[in-house]
């Protein structure tokens, strides 16, 4: 099914071309902000009217004269200097009910797109030896929202989670492995996870080691040489800390029932035999020249405080490649060898002028057309004191330890409100709305600004909260279970259903709203919001909740009662797909 808001776009674009002679102008139908107002508003008519130089209300009439839309929607009505208001027809939005109904393939009548891209998305990110904190949070999931949104609407997304695995310091990890096993007693085995249980331990042993003994400084520049050439025992150090921190990021992964897997890996060594060829090229181009020894680019329009040209540095005067260099090497190869369409970036707003240097000298090289590559920047996650959420220590919150106290205080909430049920029933449960909290708190907000990170709020079961939206779904759920309890044949009276009976404001209300998802899903894909979508089940919760109120379900007549229980199930199933399939949250049918 074609979105609603797009076949009113055509037919008005074409009426205003009609309209003004052949002078055509984009009809900009928009969700109306008012439904007193009606559902859709054209705000296209007095940008056309500027063109003809014509009175704006001249122009919308004109432009309804012609308009051929009797079929959608009732009477169009002229509003203030020209805009045009447009409600939906009953009988319009009855049958769109069906068809979304009657959607075999299980996709709510949302359409794949016809132009399929491949789209490469870079999130998550983070380093070997060192836990995941909070600061990766909002990568992992608003990057895996984005990857869901995008496969939904059929374009072929490749994930890459492109970890810290190389680099200096896994020259002193590795030197601390060699050392571990060179003072074990003869004869005993070291068991590899249990040396690397607490790898941010392990990390500052190697930190401290390298800073105050000599000798263990030297043996971890050996180390990196021969990590560099490959030397066999080095190299199975290294390999030995990456597999047991990546295990420890899928167990993140999996709690936050994100996408990632390990095949999504490639770390920045994937690209080490790449680098010099980065600057070769980069050199061979003039693009690059030496400054102060070092290897950078100057791109146009990127100055320091003191207005002079700002340095791209892809090589350090030692010879050391950087992030700049690996980054410009995954670029290449992405475009080059997986072939992408466009390349989005999920990172913190702080790096934001490293990605527009970068964009700009892929550009410069002609690796990328800039349209491809996309930032998609966030802001932090703050505490309730308003700065970086931190431990009272002053440390980052580690991401394993705020999903279990997430999963733990939800644990308190669901032990209140249900004491009697199973344990393992409390259990999926908790763990369902203690995860489903964090991340619907999070999404919740405009990715591009901070936000206060506070466990009573996002586990209120009141307000714009995946409890809040869970509880919905369990209690639509909780109808049809009452119905059959009653001797009622839920799915035999929906199915039967051969026109929505929608003579209720409310129930015209609800349905209209789950004729619009289509429209939620594409607003969240376009710029990358996750908050358009749960503004829309947000909403969608609110309207089901005035309809419940207002229009009796299991004791309506006989020729009411079919289309409420489909106003019902086309309802939890939108808020099933929404918060499950789009934003990686579960829901529960019991609360």
């Amino acid at each position: 099914m074609k979105p609603v808001i797009d076949i009113l776009d055509e037919r008005i674009g074409a009426a205003m071309a009609k309209a003004a002679g052949g002078v055509r102008g984009a009809a900009m139908v928009r969700p109306a902000t008012d439904p007193k107002f009606g559902d859709y508003q054209v705000n296209g008519v007095m940008p056309l009217a500027k063109k003809v130089q014509t009175d704006p209300r001249t122009v919308a009439e004109l432009i309804i004269r012609t308009l051929k839309i009797n079929d959608i929607c009732e009477k169009p009505e002229i509003a203030g200097p020209g805009f045009i208001n447009l409600r939906l027809k009953a009988n319009f939005v009855a049958d769109r009910l069906l068809e979304i109904n009657a959607d075999s393939q299980k996709r709510l009548g949302v359409e794949k797109t016809t132009q399929p891209k491949t789209i490469v998305v870079d999130f998550s990110g983070p380093n070997i030896a060192k836990q995941m904190h909070v600061g990766h949070l909002r990568s992992t999931i608003i990057g895996d929202c984005i990857c869901r949104l995008l496969e939904f609407q059929g374009h072929d997304v490749k994930r890459q989670n492109h970890i810290g695995d190389w680099g200096t310091q896994f020259g002193m990890l590795c030197a601390l492995f060699d050392k571990i096993l060179l003072e074990a007693p003869r004869g005993e085995a070291i068991n590899r996870d249990e040396t690397l249980a607490d790898i941010e331990e392990f990390y500052r042993q190697a930190q401290s080691l390298y800073k105050n003994n000599e000798e263990f400084a030297r043996t971890a520049h050996v180390a990196v040489v021969g990590l560099h050439t490959g030397d066999g025992p080095w190299v199975t150090y290294w390999k030995g800390i990456v597999k047991t921190t990546t295990k420890h990021f899928r167990e993140v992964y999996d709690r936050l029932c994100v996408t990632l897997k390990d095949e999504h890996i490639r770390g920045e060594s994937f690209y080490k035999d790449m680098l010099s060829d980065i600057v070769a090229e980069l050199k061979k181009k003039k693009l690059a020249e030496e400054s102060d020894g070092a290897v950078c680019v100057f791109p146009e329009g990127f100055k320091n405080k003191e207005g002079q040209p700002l340095p791209f540095i892809i090589q350090k005067s030692d010879g050391a490649y950087l992030y700049a260099t690996t980054d410009l090497a995954a670029l290449r190869y992405r475009v080059q060898e997986l072939k992408a369409d466009r390349i989005i970036y999920v990172t913190d707003a702080r790096q934001s002028l490293h990605f527009q240097m970068l964009f700009k000298v892929a550009a410069l090289a002609g690796w990328a057309k800039p349209d491809m590559l996309i930032h998609i920047a966030f802001g932090s996650v703050l505490g309730e004191n308003g700065k970086p959420l931190r431990t009272r220590e002053g440390e980052n919150v580690k991401l394993k330890d705020l999903l279990t106290e997430a999963v733990e205080r939800a644990k308190a909430v669901v032990e209140e409100k249900n004491p009697d049920l199973p344990p393992e029933r409390k259990d999926e449960i908790a763990r369902a709305v203690g995860i489903g909290a964090v991340k619907y708190a999070d999404f919740s907000n405009n990715r591009t600004s901070d936000y206060v990170f506070s466990f009573n709020k996002m586990l209120a079961m009141d307000g714009n909260t995946a409890p809040y939206m869970q509880y919905a779904y369990a209690r639509i759920k909780s109808i049809e279970r009452k119905g059959k309890d009653r001797g009622i044949d839920v799915e035999e009276e929906q199915s039967k259903v051969e026109k929505a009976n929608l003579t209720e404001p409310a129930e015209l209300d609800l349905a209209k709203h789950l004729v619009r998802y289509v429209e939620a899903i594409g607003a969240a894909a376009v710029d990358y919001r996750p908050n358009y979508l749960t503004a829309y089940l947000y909403e969608l919760a609110q309207k089901f909740s005035a309809f419940y109120t207002n229009c009796p379900v299991l004791d309506a007549g006989a020729d009411k009662r079919p289309t409420r229980l489909l106003l019902c199930d086309l309802t939890a199933k939108t808020i099933k797909h929404g918060l499950s399939e789009l934003l990686g949250i579960e829901v529960v049918e019991q609360m």
